[in-house]
């Protein structure tokens, strides 16, 4: 029995949810992509569903170039606690993913792990770039064709969160890159690529730039207010690509706290375990070694949570130096 024989046997219903995170990325929506054709293939039909905002504009585009149908928890649709729900690219009790009615039954993610959830049927692999990955080996494993906007998703999941095979890849994401070149839009992957800026994003890098602080190589830089989720993301990987910087934690604040994204280019500095550890007892983070997130909740002024911010970097400066003392 391969591992989609097993996660269909677990489906009860001739109609299920598929949820992603909230403001989801290209891998999340990827992945949710292959799993209703997958679906499809063994008579089931699936609802892509996630709670949020499209804030990328490459994600919108690549929606909108092949036909992705994904709807809004908050407008298109009403699920039922009776409703089956199968999770990509997330799992329950994470700060980034909205708990939704229905039964989340089934869980399909390359995140760690870090609290303890049951499910009918799990494939959490953390060693794993792309969430993509896995599900295009689903594909493979049990003979189903890709069709080419299935393979230009999944290709573009794995370029995005692999960061082109160059961040937290594994064999299994060259693997399947290499099952999906040839069926995959190239002209398409390539465009998406190159139109990932809108003009008034330049203002949050802008923002970053004139706010960052550095400490022995640890930075941290404010993008601004409401700057949103995949944008903070971007600018973490841009100031972690400044020479002397080898850990990155850029933030912006938003009315209900403090949304972080974490990189990190060491392996003695695991990203996710460090934003976890920094934020325990006063938010929630995770993710993996290279890159992960984070959440405050604040709702105090302006004056409050510059103090909240500068005990947010001493905290993770902390961590920082026992993460090094450790590994000595």
């Amino acid at each position: 029995m391969t591992k989609l024989d097993e996660l269909i046997s677990k489906i009860t219903k001739e109609h299920v949810y598929i949820q992603t995170h909230n403001f989801p990325d290209p891998d999340a929506i990827a992945s949710a992509f292959g799993m209703q054709e997958l679906l499809k293939s063994r008579g089931i039909y699936a609802t892509i569903c996630y709670r949020g905002k499209i804030d990328r504009y490459s994600t919108e585009k690549l929606v909108e170039l092949l036909g992705i149908e994904i709807k809004n928890l908050d407008v298109d649709i009403t699920p039922t606690d009776e409703d089956e729900v199968i999770l990509v690219d997330a799992q329950k009790g994470n700060a980034n993913i909205v708990d939704m009615a229905g039964d989340e039954i089934i869980c399909i993610d390359h995140h760690p792990t870090f609290c303890e959830c049951t499910y009918q049927f799990a494939d959490i692999r953390p060693q794993v770039g792309a969430c993509a990955s896995i599900i295009a080996s689903y594909f493979v494993e049990n003979n189903v064709p890709f069709t080419k906007n299935i393979a230009t998703a999944l290709t573009f999941g794995i370029h995005t969160d692999t960061a082109n095979l160059t961040r937290g890849v594994s064999k299994m994401d060259i693997q399947m890159m290499y099952q999906l070149f040839d069926e995959c839009d190239q002209g398409i992957i390539h465009m998406l690529e190159n139109s990932s800026l809108y003009f008034e994003d330049l203002m949050a890098y802008s923002k970053a730039i004139s706010s960052m602080q550095v400490f022995d190589s640890t930075a941290f830089a404010d993008t601004g207010k409401d700057c949103p989720e995949a944008l903070v993301a971007n600018v973490s990987d841009f100031i972690l690509a400044l020479v002397g910087v080898t850990f990155s934690v850029v933030y912006s604040r938003r009315k209900d706290g403090i949304k972080l994204s974490v990189r990190s280019e060491l392996k003695t500095l695991d990203a996710g375990r460090i934003v976890s550890k920094a934020l325990e007892g006063i938010g929630n983070g995770g993710g993996h070694a290279a890159m992960a997130g984070g959440f405050v909740p604040f709702s105090g002024n302006a004056k409050d949570v510059t103090i909240l911010i500068t005990q947010i970097q001493e905290r993770f400066l902390q961590v920082i130096e026992e993460e090094k003392k450790s590994d000595c």
